[in-house]
């Protein structure tokens, strides 16, 4: 879409449900999961520079991070386990950008994104932000999934990763985490992913919308 000379830019996306998700003042009412799923079935991890037949997409990371969290904290509830599979979810509206690139656009990019992730969280009866000891156990499993993405698909040395991302400590790769560094194909992903919502949906409360 063209913006006409003289009227204020366009700040909202067009979703494939209908919904206009307004990016300055996003609300819960215009967020679908299936748009959530579409996307982030469609945006890939490192810039798409990873091996395989597919890109690795940020569908595929989420429930990698989200199997690497519940590893970690065996008795994570329901609704913790939804809030790791949606730590990226503004990421279907804003794309993946690189950490490097981040660092450079500075903090509006970061409002936005944080904006996004509240009213995505709001839409799905979470609180608008995880308490500490969540966001803390989100970035753990985050690094964790980076660490093993470097070296297995992103081409980083043994070294280099380490160095950028830490060491794993007693955390040790099994083959369900080997089957989450194959590629898959965009629809499975997308599959995947809203399955993997749904069932945390239906074991919570119904939420508000």
């Amino acid at each position: 879409m063209v913006d006409v000379p003289g009227a204020p830019p366009r700040a909202w996306q067009r979703m494939l449900s209908g919904r206009r998700l307004d990016l300055l003042d996003p609300s819960p009412l215009d967020i679908e999961i299936e748009d959530i799923a579409h996307g982030l079935a469609r945006v890939a991890r490192w810039n798409g520079q990873t091996i395989g037949d597919h890109p690795y997409s940020v569908a595929q990371h989420s429930l990698l991070v989200e199997h690497i969290a519940i590893r970690l904290e065996p008795s994570l509830r329901p609704e913790d386990s939804m809030s790791v599979l949606l730590h990226d979810a503004p990421e279907y509206v804003v794309g993946d950008l690189i950490s490097p690139f981040k660092a450079v656009l500075g903090g509006n990019y970061k409002d936005i994104e944080h904006r996004l992730l509240a009213a995505i969280r709001l839409r799905y009866s979470l609180p608008a932000a995880p308490t500490d000891a969540l966001t803390g156990l989100i970035k753990k499993a985050d690094r964790i999934a980076a660490r093993f993405e470097a070296t297995e698909l992103a081409g980083f040395e043994e070294s280099e990763a380490r160095r950028y991302f830490g060491t794993l400590g007693r955390f040790r790769p099994t083959r369900e985490i080997e089957a989450f560094l194959v590629p898959w194909p965009t629809e499975t992903a997308q599959t995947r992913f809203r399955e993997r919502f749904l069932m945390h949906e239906r074991s919570r409360p119904a939420p508000f919308l």
